[in-house]
């Protein structure tokens, strides 16, 4: 069963096409340049040679599901064709299909069996945004054992979450600082090196704040869902752009019907996709979580201003949470 991965030279490609190849059983992937890649060039999967198709009906013919992992314009592309010969279903991990007819949102690590039982399979996955998969684990486990009374969330985000092209500005942001340089501002329209944003500039292509609202709607969507943690409250969040390359950071303040303390709520959040490091060990950082899947916490404290709450750090790798989600769905659909 073979599925097609558009976009593979795209930074969450490459997060596809390392899982794939290095979880068992491995995933047969068709590579196929996204607009700005070329066909027909000799690459690796895993340790196999792969030729890069192109983008049209006879390469996505056959395909069980098609990875949508490049840009938005090739994700449009690859859109128009699959709903002129349906048969293959969709993974997008690009959100170009947020307003699809048939698209539901996804995120296997939150989902509960009983769900996709009920519910069923649909044609068009959206791969729910890492920022809000990661807050929805983090938030269900807290209410699966502690009823939370309200929360407030600080989302710093990465670079990466725009791709090679935000990684690229931001490096030549920060040499060019050194060496007294004109700013690249075509991702952020602002100086991001050595500074946080709360807003981008007025001709950045995508505004802070509609990322913000995309997270806010994943989020809602994903607390909502079945299953051990439902009803955990939706928190207030803001979005702030941080000067990093790569892996979100969280600042979570959680208010609790009755607070357990703080050993109780290490031993109760520790799950599969959560990694918890208790007062003993050093919390956790986007950095030295980088290539993990879940979710990691630490630096849990009592607030010294409110009896019922408590401080909470964690981060996720941005591109490896999203990709294993979306590989999670195409192991559903074999």
């Amino acid at each position: 069963m073979t599925f097609a991965l558009i976009g593979s030279e795209s930074l969450m490609g490459r997060e596809i096409r390392d899982i794939a190849a290095t979880s068992s059983p491995a995933l047969e992937l068709h590579l196929i340049a996204a607009a700005e890649e070329r066909p027909g060039r000799l690459t690796l999967v895993g340790d196999e040679p792969a030729l890069f198709g192109g983008l049209d009906a006879e390469s996505l013919a056959g395909a069980r599901a098609v990875f949508l992992a490049g840009s938005a314009e090739s994700s449009r592309q690859a859109l128009e064709l699959l709903d002129r010969q349906p048969g293959a279903a969709i993974i997008d991990l690009t959100g170009a299909a947020e307003e699809h007819p048939d698209a539901r949102l996804r995120a296997p690590l939150v989902e509960s069996e009983a769900e996709v039982e009920e519910y069923g399979v649909p044609s068009v996955h959206l791969i729910a945004h890492p920022a809000a998969i990661a807050l929805a684990l983090f938030l269900r486990r807290l209410q699966t054992h502690d009823s939370i009374r309200r929360s407030v969330v600080q989302v710093f985000a990465p670079a990466s979450e725009h791709g090679t092209p935000g990684v690229q500005e931001l490096h030549q942001q920060t040499i060019g600082l050194f060496s007294f340089k004109p700013l690249p501002r075509a991702i952020f329209d602002a100086q991001l090196g050595f500074n946080l944003l709360a807003r981008y500039g007025e001709d950045a292509p995508i505004a802070l704040e509609d990322s913000e609202l995309r997270i806010e709607h994943h989020l809602d969507t994903l607390l909502g869902l079945p299953g051990e943690g439902s009803g955990a409250p939706m928190p207030s969040l803001r979005l702030v752009q941080a000067p990093v390359f790569h892996g979100y950071s969280f600042s979570a303040w959680v208010e609790f019907d009755g607070n357990p303390g703080v050993e109780a709520l290490e031993s109760g959040l520790a799950a599969d996709s959560i990694e918890v490091r208790g007062s003993e060990f050093e919390p956790p950082t986007n950095v030295g979580h980088a290539g993990q899947g879940g979710i990691a916490v630490g630096a849990i404290a009592s607030d010294r201003n409110n009896p019922e709450a408590c401080w909470f750090w964690l981060v996720a790798d941005n591109l490896r949470l999203a990709a294993e989600n979306a590989v999670a769905v195409a192991r559903q659909l074999i």
